[in-house]
């Protein structure tokens, strides 16, 4: 049996702790089984060498068919961006969320892919 992919969700939700999250992100359990990375009280500080040991240890796993679900502190969300950027060899994917469709859209990230001309 093929193991589903997962949906590496950067940070808990805001309001987790309560038990009240501040917006619910079920929706993204389609692409795959929810695993929260850090706690949503998880900051980035002076320091940030632990919590980059800890993101890599968390996304030792990430496969390119997996999908990261960008919640929480922006400086956290670039770190794990570059770890996943760099265990796929810049090839990955995210899930944006669509405010008027209500919805998750899928997208890969191809850091490396030659540069397209756009018709004007």
């Amino acid at each position: 049996m093929k193991d589903k992919n997962k949906v590496y969700v950067v940070q808990e939700i805001p309001g987790t702790r309560e038990g009240r999250p501040k917006f619910n992100i079920m929706g993204a359990s389609e692409y795959g089984e929810l695993k929260f990375l850090l706690d949503e009280r998880s900051q980035m500080i002076f320091s940030p060498g632990p919590l980059i040991f800890k993101l890599r240890q968390l996304l030792k796993d990430f496969k390119r068919e997996d999908y990261l679900l960008l919640t929480g502190d922006p400086a956290i969300i670039g770190v794990a961006c570059s770890i996943v950027s760099d265990i796929t060899s810049g090839t990955w994917n995210l899930l944006k969320w669509d405010k008027q469709e209500r919805k998750y859209y899928p997208i890969e990230i191809s850091l490396y892919q030659k540069e397209r001309k756009h018709d004007d």
